[in-house]
């Protein structure tokens, strides 16, 4: 009787920790890595669509443009100033040339045939001078940071694709007026997010790098070899269940994202995969632990029980203080 009491309770403490586990095929789903509905960042008229639904695209490649004419002029323009150099260069010459009148004038000071006055009125005919150059520079500058703001409102008439991958969805066409809504949706593809729902009595089995054998739902289909790269530690309390993310390689978009899949999972530890609580009890046991159930061993301080006798816990005289 005691035997099935241990047994039992065994039992109850196991079955809630996954101890009876059936290997079966988990359903999955391939999913793009990334998805981007991509929208203008001005408002204008599409002039130009250059891709269609299921088209292959590479990041920074031009989806549409939206009429341009007059960022277009704006860079004309700014682009005019900024090669206008001539008077930088007018405010440089007059600056060497006042340096040379400067250095006339203190030799000539020195043989006293000009005042300090007038070599005063040199210096300072000098300092205009530099002066008048570091206003040209400046000027330049603005010049070509206008040109440079006017090449950035042109370019973004020119919608691109944020990421490689294929156009999922196309929402616009020439002619369409577009302020807020999206005008494409790309989905990344390669590699494929696989996501599954794996019952909570596989927590703790599943780890992040384990490689998972993932089968598609389509004739012929073989298996693949897909890696996890996220566990959720977060169980959902209504089904009782956790999701796992694995990721797989799809270079040549071979599998198509939305399609079913079958995953299978490595065959959980051996000390946890047995559906009888027996052969827990027959697992030998580490040095120096008790099975449950086992009779202590015979020492000099601890005789053998007679034959026949039931195996429980030893009585001790209550008169006597512990240790005694």
């Amino acid at each position: 009787m005691h035997r099935i009491r241990e047994i039992v309770l065994l039992v109850a403490l196991l079955i809630p920790y996954g101890v009876c586990i059936a290997a079966q095929p988990l359903g999955c789903l391939f999913e793009p890595e990334q998805v981007a509905e991509v929208g203008s960042p001005v408002i204008g008229i599409v002039s130009e669509v250059f891709v269609e639904r299921g088209s292959v695209v590479r990041k920074g490649q031009v989806l549409a443009t939206l009429r341009s004419d007059v960022e277009r002029a704006s860079v004309d323009v700014a682009n005019t100033r900024a090669k206008a150099e001539a008077d930088f260069k007018t405010a440089e010459a007059n600056l060497k040339l006042a340096r040379v009148t400067q250095q006339r004038g203190e030799d000539l000071l020195r043989k006293n045939f000009i005042s300090q006055q007038a070599l005063d009125k040199s210096r300072a005919d000098t300092d205009i001078a530099e002066q008048r150059l570091t206003q040209a520079r400046e000027q330049l500058d603005v010049w070509n940071s206008e040109l440079a703001l006017a090449r950035a409102q042109l370019g973004q008439r020119s919608i691109r694709a944020p990421i490689d991958g294929i156009i999922a969805d196309r929402y616009v066409w020439a002619g369409e007026r577009v302020e807020e809504k999206a005008l494409f949706k790309v989905a990344k593809i390669d590699p494929l997010r696989v996501e599954m729902v794996v019952p909570v009595a596989l927590y703790g089995l599943v780890n992040q790098g384990m490689m998972v054998e993932v089968t598609p739902e389509m004739p012929n289909a073989k298996p693949l070899h897909a890696w996890v790269v996220l566990v959720d530690k977060l169980i959902d309390g209504a089904s009782n269940t956790f999701r796992v993310r694995a990721q797989i390689a799809n270079s040549e978009f071979a599998i198509p994202s939305g399609l079913r899949c079958k995953a299978e999972l490595p065959d959980p530890p051996k000390a946890v995969a047995s559906n009888n609580p027996a052969d827990l009890l027959a697992q030998p046991a580490s040095p120096g632990t008790l099975k449950l159930g086992a009779q202590k061993p015979a020492t000099p301080g601890n005789p053998a029980p007679a034959p026949g006798a039931k195996a429980g816990v030893a009585k001790r005289d209550l008169s006597k203080p512990p240790g005694k």
